[in-house]
């Protein structure tokens, strides 16, 4: 029997679903997974710690570094990525056209130090004109009212942070927010609503941006309790090997035509698409791949006053062996 025995919390995706069900076994290691909804899983490892491994979201990793614990230790796994120029809303009464009409508006932010969040004000900056600091930031639940953090966070003080009593899908559709950056749609996004994205054509953005900056960002990375790494030779890299080869069998089921793995008619399709816009390792795994985003998303941590620390981004990795892949 494995003498490492871990729990590992992850979300229910295709990248994950090889290992929850047991196709992929991870090298001297015994693990029991459990699937939860991101936010869920998130917040439950934020306040609970319950997972000895988990799916862990990439900017409040980011944080825990600058503490002299440093509780969580990384794996070049980024089991979740976007470019969330789609995830940007607007109620077409407040005539947003562009990014930098933003400035001075009101906009809806669920979880302030989201990766999501920090793409989308890097981005604007840097691509569209848009100061990160110019709008008034308006945080709280997406569709149910929130009292309070769900998790810890850090408002740094150059924002401008306004609390909401109301949930945001709400405010936007009744004109209390302009604009709302999120992780996913909100129930008041509907055909023929007022809610509506920013771009119309998000896609052609993203390939835009993807073309002049070769970045897929990624949103989440692997983490390991820092105690159950240190005790635990090895584990770094026994899992690096079976979450990579986890993704590989996920890649390989959405070639399989005989019965389609989610519904979409074109699927092999979309994935031929996908590989000759972003090329066939779009998904990375492993550093070498992954440096530059990393690099990017610290940059912007940075930016935001969410880090102090100028951390190079071979120092997430604490298994230097882990610098090779």
């Amino acid at each position: 029997m494995p003498s490492i025995q871990i729990n590992v919390g992850v979300t229910d995706s295709d990248r994950m679903r090889p290992l929850v069900d047991g196709t992929v076994k991870i090298e001297n290691v015994s693990a029991s997974f459990r699937a939860l909804p991101v936010q869920e899983l998130f917040n439950r490892q934020l306040t609970e710690h319950i997972f000895d491994c988990c799916e862990f979201p990439l900017a409040t990793y980011l944080r825990t570094l600058e503490s002299k614990e440093r509780p969580y230790v990384a794996v070049p796994i980024f089991p979740s990525r976007h470019f969330r120029l789609s995830c940007v809303f607007v109620n077409r009464k407040a005539g947003i056209r562009r990014p930098a009409d933003l400035a001075g508006r009101r906009v809806g932010i669920p979880i302030f130090d989201m990766a999501a969040a920090v793409w989308v004000r890097g981005i604007f900056q840097d691509h569209y004109g848009l100061d990160r600091t110019a709008p008034i930031y308006v945080t709280g639940g997406l569709e149910h009212d929130r009292v309070g953090d769900e998790h810890p966070q850090f408002y740094p003080a150059k924002f401008k942070i306004e609390f909401a009593a109301k949930n945001l899908a709400h405010l936007l559709e009744t004109e209390e927010i302009d604009a709302l950056y999120t992780a996913r749609a909100p129930s008041t996004y509907r055909l023929n609503g007022d809610v509506v994205r920013l771009f119309d054509d998000p896609m052609a953005e993203e390939t835009a941006y993807f073309a002049k900056t070769g970045l897929f960002p990624p949103m989440h990375i692997l983490c390991v309790k820092r105690p159950v790494f240190e005790q635990s030779p090895g584990i770094g890299r026994y899992l690096y090997a079976a979450f990579s080869k986890a993704q590989d069998i996920a890649r390989q089921r959405l070639l399989d035509s005989a019965a389609l793995s989610v519904m979409l008619p074109w699927l092999v399709e979309h994935l031929a698409g996908t590989e000759k816009v972003l090329g066939a390792n779009y998904w990375a795994a492993g550093f070498a791949a992954n440096r530059g985003a990393l690099a990017k998303i610290i940059e912007y941590m940075r930016d935001d006053g969410l880090i102090t620390a100028d951390f190079a981004p071979e120092e997430l990795f604490a298994d230097k062996e882990l610098l090779l892949t």
